[in-house]
């Protein structure tokens, strides 16, 4: 042991001492929990090594190492830069509640709905206008003299405030933050659009925020974010030719189809070999489309393959600057002299050995070929192969959207129809008949760089139909959408049915020369560029890092990270059993949060349970009232939950707490299912889990949640009749929603198959000792009472809470400004 602990570095050294000292800890609980009635000795003290305090020696070789910083994944650390007001010595971990203010915040099409909401509580100036970012993308098809109105009024509000405005036409969004230099390596990103996720792309952290969010970044530079669970996705192999970042993330969304990364934060790693394989055009499609995975964000290391980058960004900005000098400028955002700054500090280019990951996935890249997604869902996935085979013949085929419409894609569409120009006498073959081929770039930037290569005429010439820069078909906009019974194909992220036009449509997803190669030949297939290797058996993929154990080669310090893993399994086990056994008997050693003057420090009622998972937005509050601005509070309680169960406003009563399965709250952005369970004058939601945007725009709206996974398996052991499943109707989206956060649908509702009763009052009662981070149930009058510990609800979010949501925070704000 001595030979090994000297191959250690300090930092090393103290990992293992913390850990040590909690098993120790655990240990002693244990024993005194066992011991306690039977004995008088004096307790010992749990803080230290016994041996600390009987043998000097021994705490002066401990004591003598300088505690380090917790070991942070990049997502944490990103997070920690960004965090407004932490105490000292703090260091961010996922779960916790943080006070958020963003390098920089984008707003599209909404930004007028935010607009109109910064101006409702009170605001009239931006707090930082080099912060905010302003784009049109979304309808920019639409000249109806409403939206040009609307554009018109965002176009002037930017300028007032002195806002980066790019108007409709320029580009997508997510594009421009990222050509533009906004999105920057190590920074933290947030956009009231749903694929944000894409500045991890550049190792940006990007997340979505909603729109009274995006209102309180306006107003004060700041909102509040829970840090999400963090899972390591781990690429091995190198990708091979023929297969592009499109298929990596459509086979991920399909492969690990169990909602193994919602509401995740992602970071993913490889060697640096494997991440040569992946260039950055390909890491920002991937990270895209890990909102369709489930995922909050999608984080990429700074490498050098970003590096290089960054330097012809430079270059490129230097050489080719607008006009336009100044703050602003390009040139100014990509220069090298940044790059510089950013390389000479390796702070925030990768996670911390000894890093806490929820989870680890791994997929070799190298057993990957191209992928189609569809139809009509990115859990369905197959290999191009397969659907090749079936002949499914085509009507329409996108090259558009923030995911795969970059210079390079359009290089690689455009070669589809080089290549079978050799066939053809030289001559540029058309589309197939039938089939209307529509392409739109990401930006007008990347469009210039398509037409100087001539890739953009090669496409025209063959009988492509050009869209403006924008969101377009992507999101049902405009020019070109499914018909009933059409097929088809895009290079876009979404496929969900009627995303891309008629309900009764099919529509898959692929890279962007699979969808070139299927326009040409008129049914689904590739350009025939991937060869799969001899010996192939499928793809490799899985828990866990990947690396079998007879083939691991590990260091002193990877031997200390799977010690320091079996201590934690170790800890967590033994903490799990005392929450089983004699979590009661430890509540006064409880870790204390602070709680602000006239918060609750407890919170209690009778449980009224509705059994059923992904219960969406839609249940909870219907779409036919989310535009009625008249709708009156009574209202809102009385129709509160109508969509799940008709009885509930009968069943449920003021002051009840609702328990209900997992992913509660997915679907839409509609606020309003939150306020209506305030309406309902119901305090706490207790969940097995939320879905990211209710859980915001509860805390927002200043409606209370707790996820509690082991309270939802004992109702329904207790009150389920039967295992078994059903699939109940999805969503019901009401027709303005695309202007709200763009999100998935949800999953279909989930409830045992023979339970007679939605909504029931169990006669169980819960507690919420907020002080304690702690709830205590009580299982009936007569039945057993158990506690468990919760995540903490930290002052910033009490003071939301208090104030009655973030609306009123920022009105406190503001006038504590004036």
């Amino acid at each position: 042991m001595s030979k090994f602990w000297s191959t250690l570095d300090q930092n090393s050294r103290n990992q293992l001492s913390r850990k040590l000292s909690k098993v120790e800890m655990l240990r002693l609980r244990a024993y005194s929990l066992q011991w306690r009635a039977y004995t008088t000795t004096a307790r010992r003290s749990q803080d230290v090594f016994h041996s600390q305090v009987e043998d000097s020696s021994s705490a002066a070789i401990l004591s003598s190492f300088n505690t380090p910083p917790t070991p942070q994944t990049l997502t944490e650390k990103i997070v920690q830069r960004y965090s407004h007001g932490l105490p000292s010595g703090k260091y961010v971990k996922s779960g916790d509640y943080v006070t958020l203010s963003p390098y920089h915040c984008m707003t599209h099409d909404n930004s007028w709905p935010v607009a109109t909401k910064f101006m409702s509580i009170g605001a009239s100036k931006i707090h930082d206008p080099s912060q905010i970012v302003m784009t049109l993308d979304h309808d920019v098809q639409n000249k109806s003299e409403s939206n040009l109105k609307k554009y018109r009024n965002i176009e002037e509000f930017a300028r007032k405030q002195g806002v980066d405005f790019y108007p409709a036409g320029r580009g997508i969004g997510h594009q421009i933050m990222v050509e533009e230099g906004y999105a920057w390596p190590g920074t933290l990103a947030v956009a009231s659009d749903s694929h944000s996720n894409m500045y991890g792309g550049i190792s940006c952290l990007g997340t979505p925020v909603v729109r009274t969010d995006a209102a309180s970044i306006w107003a004060t530079g700041r909102t509040w974010w829970q840090v999400p669970p963090i899972a390591n996705v781990k690429f091995l192999g190198i990708l091979p030719k023929g297969v592009t970042g499109k298929d990596v993330i459509v086979a991920l969304c399909g492969l690990f189809n169990n909602d193994e990364v919602l509401n995740h934060a992602i970071e993913f790693t490889g060697s640096e070999e494997t991440l040569r394989s992946l260039a950055i055009d390909d890491r920002l499609a991937i990270a895209n489309m890990t909102t369709e995975w489930g995922a909050l964000s999608g984080l990429f290391p700074v490498d050098p393959v970003l590096q290089g980058w960054l330097r012809y960004k430079a270059t490129e900005a230097a050489l080719f600057q607008s006009a336009e000098s100044g703050e602003a400028s390009t040139s100014n955002r990509f220069s090298h002299a940044r790059i510089e700054e950013l390389f000479s500090s390796r702070q925030f280019f990768s996670a911390d050995r000894g890093a806490a990951y929820a989870k680890t996935l791994h997929i070799d890249l190298s057993s990957l070929s191209p992928y189609v997604s569809g139809p009509n869902s990115v859990k369905v996935a197959s290999p191009l192969k397969e659907l090749s085979a079936r002949n499914i013949k085509l009507d329409k085929a996108y090259l558009v959207s923030c995911t795969n419409s970059r210079a390079s894609d359009l290089a690689a569409a455009a070669k589809v129809f080089k290549d079978a120009a050799k066939e053809n006498d030289g001559v540029i073959p058309q589309v197939a008949e039938g089939v209307k081929f529509y392409i739109a770039a990401a930006s007008i930037p990347e469009q210039s760089i398509a037409e100087e290569a001539g890739d953009w005429q090669v496409m025209l010439e063959a009988g492509a139909q050009p869209l403006p820069s924008g969101c377009g078909p992507c999101i049902g906009l405009g020019t070109g959408l499914l018909e009933p019974g059409e097929v088809g194909i895009s290079a876009s992220n979404r496929n969900f049915k009627g995303r891309m036009g008629s309900v009764d449509a099919k529509a898959y997803l692929a890279s962007p020369e699979v969808v070139a190669a299927s326009a040409l030949s008129g049914k689904i297939t590739g350009p025939g560029t991937y060869q799969q290797p001899e010996g192939w058996s499928g793809v490799v993929k899985g828990e866990g890092d990947g690396i079998r154990e007879e083939e691991r080669m590990i260091t002193a310090e990877e031997a200390l990270q799977k010690i320091i893993g079996q201590m934690d399994g170790i800890i967590e086990t033994a903490e799990s059993d005392f929450a089983e056994k004699g979590a009661n008997d430890l509540n006064d050693k409880d870790t204390l949060t602070e709680v602000l003057t006239g918060f609750p420090r407890k919170i209690e009622g009778e449980i009224v349970f509705c059994d059923a998972d992904n219960i969406n937005t839609d249940g909870i509050y219907p779409g036919k009232y989310t535009y009625q601005d008249d709708v009156t509070v009574e209202k809102m309680a009385t129709v509160c939950m109508e969509n799940y169960d008709k009885e509930f406003a009968q069943i449920a009563k003021e002051g009840d707490i609702l328990v209900s399965g997992f992913n509660f709250g997915c679907g839409s952005s509609r606020e309003q299912a939150a306020t209506a369970i305030l309406a309902k004058k119901i305090p706490l939601v207790i969940a097995g889990s939320f879905g990211n945007i209710f859980s915001r725009n509860s805390i927002n709206n200043a409606l209370m949640g707790v996820e509690v996974p082991r309270l939802i398996t004992r109702l329904r052991e207790t009150f389920s009749t039967t295992e078994p499943e059903i699939q109940q109707d999805s969503v019901k989206e009401p027709t303005g929603n695309w202007e709200s956060l763009d999100s998935p649908p949800p999953a279909s509702q989930i409830s045992p198959r023979q339970e007679n009763q939605l909504t029931r009052r169990t006669g169980w009662r819960l507690a919420w000792d907020v002080e304690r981070s702690r709830v205590e149930v009580q299982e009936g009058p007569n039945g057993p009472t158990w506690s468990q510990k919760v995540g903490e609800l930290p002052p910033n979010v009490q003071e939301i809470i208090a104030r009655g949501g973030l609306e009123q925070w920022v009105k406190k704000e503001i006038a504590a400004d004036i």
